[in-house]
């Protein structure tokens, strides 16, 4: 059942791209993405969010944001928790995406920068597996050796985590504002504004979205099959299909449907494919 009252925020990744997808709001996109790189951009352009996979019994990657300016191939991903697995998927979308741009004809590109920009809004239970002792709010990665020089100078990951709104320093808070801006609610939104023109024009598009209905009536289904997902998850892990065969994937994928289960779920709980599960 919906909550009325709750207000979705940029920590989704569907909301996320209701805002920054949009080619009308592009000077959304362009305004954090400036203050993230510290660059000026005068051209944007959206790529293909789908991204074929070499394996076959891999599904289709889709990005979150993927866009290009004139000299950065930037990949956006947002994560709405902090899982184990996380920063190795996303550092093979980055990865698979060089190697296969990287090379243009006969020569290596080594004047474009292929950056991933990681929104990771929470690491919850799972900060055992990463440095927090440092406090630190942002992480940028590069290949290098163990005298810090760069291997590669054209690949980066920048990471932020949502304790960035609770830093103490104002300068950066200012900097990164944008960055803040995507997880507030309206009352800390207003503060954060000041007559900024950014955040304001951020604001009212917040606002838009969390007003319109489908997209209210969609959320609210989405958590409700990420609820279904989680508890079939934990009782089909307890009967051991994690490890279990095909046949006892398959079986679990029968009894799913004919609890009406939507197919999509089923695909996630049980890694198997649309098309097998249409098929049973």
């Amino acid at each position: 059942m919906e909550d009325k009252n709750k207000f979705y925020t940029c920590k989704d990744d569907r909301v996320f791209k209701e805002i920054f997808m949009k080619k009308e709001n592009k000077d959304l996109l362009i305004a954090l993405l400036e203050s993230i790189l510290d660059i000026k951009i005068k051209e944007l352009k959206y790529l293909n969010l789908e991204k074929n996979v070499d394996n076959i019994s891999v599904r289709r990657k889709h990005f979150d944001l993927h866009v290009k300016t004139e000299t950065e191939n930037i990949h956006i991903e947002v994560n709405s928790e902090m899982k184990k697995y996380v920063r190795l998927r996303n550092a093979s979308f980055l990865f698979d995406t060089y190697s296969h741009e990287v090379l243009r004809g006969n020569d290596y590109d080594e004047d474009t920068l292929f950056v991933q920009i990681n929104f990771t809004w929470g690491l919850g239970e799972h900060s055992k597996y990463f440095d927090t002792s440092k406090d630190e709010n942002i992480n940028i990665f590069m290949l290098r050796n163990n005298n810090g020089k760069p291997y590669i100078n054209n690949l980066e990951i920048i990471e932020f985590f949502s304790k960035l709104c609770y830093s103490k320093d104002e300068k950066l808070i200012d900097k990164y504002k944008y960055v803040i801006m995507m997880d507030l609610g309206k009352k800390d939104l207003e503060k954060l504004s000041k007559n900024d023109k950014v955040v304001n024009r951020y604001m009212s598009e917040i606002e838009r979205v969390n007003e319109d209905p489908e997209f209210r009536e969609y959320m609210s289904a989405e958590e409700d099959n990420r609820k279904i997902e989680n508890s079939l998850r934990k009782e089909y892990i307890e009967e051991g299909i994690e490890q279990g065969t095909r046949l006892a994937k398959l079986e679990a994928a029968k009894k799913m449907k004919e609890k009406g289960i939507d197919d999509s779920v089923i695909s996630e709980v049980t890694s198997l494919t649309i098309e097998e599960i249409e098929n049973l």
